[in-house]
C-alpha cells in the first residue's frame, strides 16, 4: 500500500486523537495541548445530550462521579466509538488549544489516524473536525507522520522503518519517497497491556485493579524481556471479600504477565519485514528501525526487536509527540527547527 503526501502542505494545525491522549499542535507554537482522550457525561435520558468536562477535567472524576454520571473514552483502538462524544470533546479542546471561544474555526487541520481505520471511520472524525469549524480537514497514516516527527526523512528514497506503538493500535511501515511501501497494523497496544497485567493480577490473586493502577504497574515494573526481581505492592479489590486488599509483585511477574500482548508487536514487525521490497530491506540494515509512541517506553521493548530482527532499533525524542509534530510538518511545511512546545 502506498500513500503520498505531496498535495498535504499549508496546513495550519495538527491533531493525533489517540485511544489514551489527544494531541495537538499549531503551525509555529508546535505541541499546545496534551490531555486524555476522556469525557464526562449524563447518562440520565432526561439530560440534554453533551459533555460535563473533557480531558484532565473529566479524568480527575474517574470513579469519583455521582449517580447519572459516566466517564467514558470515546476512542476505542485508535477509531472513533462515540461520535457524539467525540465533536463535544474537541469542540473543548480546541477551544484550548487555540485560545479562543471560536475554537478551531476556519483553521486548515491534518488528522492523523491508524492504518486499520476504515473509510468509514475516516470520514466520521472528518466530519466531525468540520462541525467544531474547521474550514478544511485531511486525514493522513500514523505512522508516516510519527517517522516525519521523529526526524526521519520520508521523502528520501531509501527504505527506512517505523513503529508506531498508540494506546489503542500499534502501526508498522516502512517507508521510502514520500510513501508506505509496506505495512501492518494491529489493534493492539498500551491499554492492551494495562489490561494484561489487570487480567494476570485477577486470576493469580484473585484482587481486581484500576486501569490506572494497571499502568502504574506496567510503568514501574514492566518490562518486554522476562526477568527482574523488585517486588512493589499495589492496592486493589478483592474478588472474594469486596474489601480493599494489597497485593505485592515482581517485575518477572509482571513481564510473564503481558509476554503475549508483547509478542504481537514483534510478531507485527516481522510480518512487516517478510513483506518489504528486497531493495528496501537491504536499505534497513543501515537505517535500521525507530519506535514512536508511547507504548515505545516500555523497558526493554527496543532490544527484544532488535534480537527478534537483527536490525538496530532506536527510540523517537518524545516518542508520544511523533504524531501530531509529524502532521504538522507535512501538513504546514513547518521546518522541524520551528518550536516543537507552545
Amino acid at each position: 500500500m502506498f500513500f503520498s503526501v505531496g498535495a498535504l502542505f499549508g496546513r495550519a494545525a495538527a491533531i493525533d486523537l489517540g485511544t489514551v491522549n489527544t494531541v495537538v499542535a499549531i503551525e509555529g507554537r508546535g505541541i499546545v495541548l496534551n490531555e486524555p482522550t476522556a469525557a464526562a457525561v449524563y447518562t440520565e435520558a432526561q439530560h440534554e445530550r453533551g459533555i460535563i468536562s473533557s480531558g484532565a477535567d473529566a479524568e480527575r472524576l474517574y470513579g469519583r462521579t455521582p449517580g447519572g454520571v459516566n466517564i467514558i473514552y470515546p476512542m476505542k483502538d485508535g477509531v472513533i466509538a462515540d461520535i457524539s462524544a467525540v465533536g463535544d470533546m474537541l469542540g473543548d479542546f480546541f477551544i484550548k488549544a487555540f485560545g479562543r471561544r471560536r475554537g478551531a474555526a476556519g483553521a486548515r487541520l491534518t488528522i492523523c489516524l491508524p492504518l486499520c481505520a476504515t473509510e468509514l471511520e475516516q470520514r466520521a472524525l472528518t466530519d466531525a473536525v468540520k462541525a467544531c469549524g474547521a474550514r478544511e480537514a485531511t486525514i493522513i497514516p500514523e505512522p508516516l507522520a510519527a517517522a516525519a516527527g521523529a526526524g526521519m526523512d520520508v521523502f528520501a528514497p531509501v527504505g527506512s522503518m517505523v513503529v508506531d506503538i498508540g494506546g489503542g493500535t500499534t502501526d508498522t511501515a516502512v517507508i521510502s519517497y514520500g510513501g508506505i511501501a509496506a505495512n501492518d497494523s494491529i489493534k493492539t497496544g498500551g491499554r492492551h497491556i494495562d489490561g494484561a497485567i489487570a487480567d494476570y493480577i485477577a486470576a493469580q490473586y484473585g484482587v481486581r485493579i484500576g486501569e490506572k493502577t494497571a499502568e502504574e504497574i506496567k510503568l514501574s515494573l514492566g518490562a518486554a524481556l522476562i526477568g527482574g526481581m523488585e517486588r512493589r505492592q499495589f492496592k486493589g479489590r478483592s474478588l472474594k471479600t469486596g474489601l480493599p486488599e494489597c497485593v505485592a509483585l515482581t517485575g518477572g511477574e509482571v513481564s510473564h504477565a503481558i509476554a503475549p500482548t508483547v509478542r504481537k508487536i514483534v510478531d507485527s514487525v516481522r510480518r512487516t519485514l517478510s513483506e518489504t521490497p528486497p531493495e528496501l530491506a537491504a536499505d534497513l540494515i543501515d537505517t535500521g528501525i525507530v519506535l514512536t509512541g508511547g507504548g515505545a517506553k516500555l523497558k526493554g521493548l527496543d532490544k527484544l526487536i532488535s534480537h527478534e530482527t537483527g536490525l538496530k532499533v532506536s527510540i523517537a525524542e518524545d516518542p508520544m509527540y511523533c504524531v501530531a509534530l509529524g502532521a504538522l510538518k507535512l501538513g504546514s511545511g513547518e521546518d522541524m527547527d520551528a518550536p516543537r512546545y507552545a
